[in-house]
């Protein structure tokens, strides 16, 4: 199935680590044409210097993609540059758990603007060209917590119950333009996500939970990812829900 990837153009965030890193180099594998977005530039680096290992000439877009205006530019480069985009992946995104009566706000407003606002953002700057070509993908990232609602997450479980949301009802706005809409939801998964928490007491809770389940590894999403945008046009699979085997809820 992957040669319907080959030459396809994607465009990756959140791509300096984990689950975006593991994509980038997985659809590089299966032949496509990657540009990857993050803030981290000299992760960015790394990570084409490794593409490039793999025969790909990656474009790099260093950004901020809490300003929606740059999750407009990456995808306005990218065609730029390429000439088209195929693939949108929006894993962009950050986790900060606490309790509601002790959350930051402001914290959270920022957890809602990156992990929503600029998800809808890039989506809807890439909408123009697939639509005008009756072709495109869009991935975006959920988790979980965008299922099932836990204490202290309830900042992030909206985020990602909006994501999910919202990733249906683009799916029915766009489906007779034959561009195709996917929600990832994967469980836990060893990234640097939980870096984010600052709460010390629910951070420790989470690691010490963490490390008692044999994870999901960045790269189970990214193949999951892959297997999504390698399906033949009539097929679109809409949402993949993986856990952990060892994860209950």
């Amino acid at each position: 199935m992957h040669h319907r990837v080959k030459d396809r153009v994607a465009l990756i965030t959140g791509a300096s680590s984990g689950i975006g890193e593991a994509t980038a180099l997985a659809l590089a594998e299966a032949g496509a044409k990657v540009a990857i977005a993050a803030r981290r530039g000299e992760r960015l680096q790394a990570l084409a210097g490794r593409l490039r290992e793999l025969g790909q000439e990656p474009l790099v877009l260093v950004s901020d993609l809490l300003d929606e205006h740059e999750a407009q530019r990456i995808v306005a480069d990218t065609e730029a540059h390429f000439g088209q985009l195929d693939i949108l992946v929006n894993n962009a995104g950050v986790m900060y758990l606490e309790p509601v009566a002790e959350a930051d706000l402001g914290r959270w407003r920022r957890m809602l603007e990156l992990n929503v606002l600029s998800l809808i953002a890039s989506s809807q700057a890439a909408l123009a060209g697939m639509t005008k070509r009756r072709d495109g993908h869009i991935v975006n990232v959920a988790s979980t917590a965008g299922r099932i609602a836990n204490p202290n997450s309830a900042g992030y479980s909206a985020s990602k119950f909006g994501v999910v949301g919202f990733s249906e009802a683009l799916r029915r706005e766009v489906y007779q333009h034959n561009i195709r809409v996917s929600v990832i939801e994967p469980g836990l998964v060893a990234t640097e996500l939980r870096e984010h928490i600052g709460h010390a007491e629910v951070k420790k809770t989470i690691n010490a939970w963490a490390d008692s389940l044999r994870q999901l590894q960045p790269e189970d999403v990214a193949h999951a990812i892959v297997f999504c945008v390698s399906q033949p046009a009539h097929v679109n699979i809409n949402e993949i829900l993986m856990r952990p085997t060892d994860q209950e809820r």
